[in-house]
Formats: structure tokens, sequence, C-alpha cells
């Protein structure tokens, strides 16, 4: 499995060789036998976009808060926060915990609706920090 952090992410092919290229990442290749760009929806592979480690760290931290969850609950990036026994309601209550923690408005961004994962919310975090500072 590949993980690949970005903010961006371009893909360069070759006969058999591709390269992936973000602002915020070191380049990635992927080679095989074929000399035609294999279909993604047939491989098995997959790009996590992820987080920082702090931002991911301090994310579940809020998630285990809110659901009122023992410190050892193990929370992967791809635990779902139906999964924790959330209703919509707390994953609402997950939400202002991460806007009060990280200074943000998670409703500028339309994809916060979607928001099911710990690795979805700690993404979109990381969007909307790197969107505010920017000039």
């Amino acid at each position: 499995m590949a993980s690949v952090s970005a903010t961006s992410l371009k893909l360069f092919t070759t006969t058999s060789q591709a390269s992936w290229r973000g602002s915020s990442l070191r380049a990635v290749s992927v080679r095989w036998a074929k000399t035609s760009f294999p279909s993604l929806r047939n491989s098995r592979f997959h790009i996590s976009c992820a987080a920082r480690p702090e931002t991911m760290q301090k994310v579940c931290e809020i998630v285990r808060r809110q659901l009122a969850l023992p410190p050892e609950s193990e929370l992967t990036p791809e635990t779902k926060f139906t999964a924790l026994g959330a209703d919509s309601l707390d994953t609402v209550e997950i939400v202002m915990g991460l806007e009060e923690e990280f200074g943000i408005a998670v409703e500028e961004d339309p994809t916060s609706e979607n928001i099911t994962t710990v690795q979805e919310a700690a993404d979109l975090i990381e969007k909307l920090i790197q969107k505010n500072a920017a000039p």
C-alpha cells in the first residue's frame, strides 16, 4: 500500500512508470510490467493523504473525549465515527470540538458534511489550516 501526503497531486506516466509529485510531497514512483497505465478501478492501489501526526493525535483525543471512550481505545485513520457508536449529534459535537481546538470553521468547506472517519476529519483540518494561513 502506498501512502502519500500532499496538498496537490499530479500524475506523470511513461511506458512503465508513474510518478506523483505534490507541493509538500517527496516523489513517489510505481512501476509495472505493462506498457499502458493500469486501471485503478481493478487494481489494489490505494493512496492515503495523511494529515500530520500531531493533527491525527489531537483528532483522536477529541473523538475519545466527545464519545467518552477510554484512553486505551484504538483509533485508526480508517475508524468510522458510527463504528464507535456515534450518531449525527455526536458527529456534530466532534466537529465543534475540532473547530474549538484548531481555531477553524468547518462549515467553510463544502466537503465538511462528508466527514465520517478520523482521517477525513484530520485531512479537512489540515486543508482549512493551510487555507487560513494563505495570504
